[in-house]
């Protein structure tokens, strides 16, 4: 990158200049800035505007920019893929944005069987550089996702059935925290701060690169399906036989939604299979292969390859509520019908084209949770589901900042009636959020349990005493904003 050497540096950037550092610092009227600003995944997060942008090459960089920062007292914010999606969470307005994305290298050891993944990468990248090796990490299932946000916020993966979330796929961490160290984060050093990463998101430091385990992988047997809308009954009939019998078959994986997309002339029932052992048309997906399809592109095929065509479309406003429920058919049946219901009220006022919904549902069963612990733990708390469970997500995605606004009290709504239709059946409103699908207003991490909250708040005061990831760095899920 080349920033423009005559270009006037903000108030709020000069000491980041002073410290050597101005040729990675973007402003407004750079081309880099406007190029940096317009490769957030939604439109939702462009609209915060930095006064300044620096762009570290290395962890010692990155120690540099937080001593600097802090040292000024100067707000910033820590981006890293730049996915996530509601404004401020990964930029902030007026002040200055760390943008990790030259920390992107990819590194196979053959040696330890792991692999040494920069924060920015893309999934996609990760999972093309392995696969030449044949091996995998249980990583994104959408490659454009980035490598921080996934894994600080848990991680739902192809291999969760089998392996755990993504966070519980990380060895070691390198941090660098609020004081400018920079630390390396194992189950052996700093082992509280090596559990509280797992699913703590951004509240004790910045992350610069994570060591996962490799996992044998050469071939997937996936892909999509489209089914009508008139499938929808026997659809979710077998996704609830699905998610009662993932413990079953481990390696088979399960995404599955209602959505309106503007190709279609209706509501259609999408899915997506992924047999991670490589098994064609293993027996656990049986139900849903018996339905009519409208299209399928299901195949003998990679993660990586999966990972290039899989990906919810960019540059539009999202809109996304998560749940857990129960795994019942009349509670998912309810969710579907407030779909319809939401579709019909998009379309009175968004051109059919110019929106898209989904009504998701991923299968939750208390194994996932159980194989969080066998891994070592987490902060999560999903080993606390008394029962399986399904995974709800709630989404919207329109075209311009009117069409969003339009579309947010409505799926809020469409959310909270889910919530409330399931609080009637015993046991069908689950506690636990999943921070990487949850809005701003749902407060994901004090779903994670008192112990687990209550370590993450010792361990935040032991490494960051001064809050600068609580105050300093208001964006995401923040710690201090939970009560206790």
């Amino acid at each position: 990158m080349t920033a423009v050497a005559s270009q006037i540096i903000p108030s709020q950037a000069e000491r980041l200049a002073a410290a050597d550092l101005q040729a990675q610092i973007l402003v407004p009227g750079d081309a880099e800035y406007d190029a940096r600003q317009d490769s957030f995944w939604s439109n939702t997060a462009k609209k915060v505007r930095p006064a300044a942008i620096v762009c570290p090459k290395s962890t010692s960089d990155v120690s540099t920019v937080v001593k600097t920062l802090v040292g000024a007292q100067q707000p910033f914010a820590v981006r890293s893929g730049g996915h996530f999606l509601w404004a401020g969470s990964n930029n902030i307005e007026g002040g200055t944005t760390v943008d990790l994305g030259q920390l992107n290298r990819v590194v196979y050891n053959a040696a330890s069987d792991t692999v040494a993944i920069g924060p920015a990468c893309r999934w996609k990248e990760v999972y093309a550089e392995l696969h030449k090796h044949g091996r995998a990490v249980a990583g994104s299932r959408e490659g454009n996702v980035g490598v921080a946000g996934l894994l600080l916020g848990g991680g739902n993966t192809f291999f969760t059935a089998r392996r755990g979330f993504a966070c519980d796929g990380v060895v070691a961490y390198e941090v660098v925290l609020a004081d400018g160290r920079i630390v390396n984060v194992d189950k052996e050093n700093h082992p509280d701060l090596f559990r509280s990463l797992k699913g703590g998101s951004n509240n004790f430091g910045i992350v610069t690169e994570f060591t996962m385990t490799a996992i044998p992988c050469d071939k997937v047997w996936g892909g999509m399906t489209f089914m009508p809308k008139e499938a929808i009954p026997k659809a979710i009939e077998a996704v609830t036989s699905f998610t009662e019998n993932v413990a079953n078959d481990p390696d088979s994986n399960l995404v599955a939604m209602c959505t309106h997309l503007p190709d279609f002339k209706d509501v259609v029932v999408a899915t997506l299979y992924a047999n991670v052992a490589g098994i064609e048309k293993p027996p656990a997906y049986e139900k849903l292969l018996a339905l009519p399809e409208i299209h399928n592109t299901v195949k003998m095929t990679s993660v990586s390859e999966m990972a290039f065509e899989y990906n919810v479309p960019p540059n539009m406003y999202d809109v996304w509520f998560t749940l857990t429920l129960k795994n019942d058919p009349h509670i998912l049946t309810h969710a579907s019908a407030l779909h319809d219901q939401l579709v019909a009220d998009l379309t009175a006022f968004i051109p059919k084209q110019d929106f898209i919904t989904q009504c998701l549902f991923q299968p939750l069963p208390t194994i996932m949770g159980q194989n969080s612990v066998a891994a070592g733990g987490n902060v999560m708390g999903v080993d606390r589901q008394p029962h399986n469970g399904v995974l709800f997500l709630a989404t919207a995605m329109v075209k311009t900042p009117e069409q969003e606004a339009f579309a947010y009290p409505k799926v809020k709504a469409w959310a909270d009636a889910v919530a409330e239709f399931s609080r009637g059946i015993e046991g069908g409103l689950l506690e636990w959020r999943y921070l990487n699908y949850a809005d701003k207003s749902q407060d994901p991490m004090a779903s994670y349990g008192e112990a687990n909250i209550k370590l993450m708040k010792e361990v935040a005061a032991k490494y960051d005493p001064e809050q600068v990831f609580q105050k300093l760095c208001p964006g995401g899920f923040k710690l201090s904003q939970i009560g206790m």
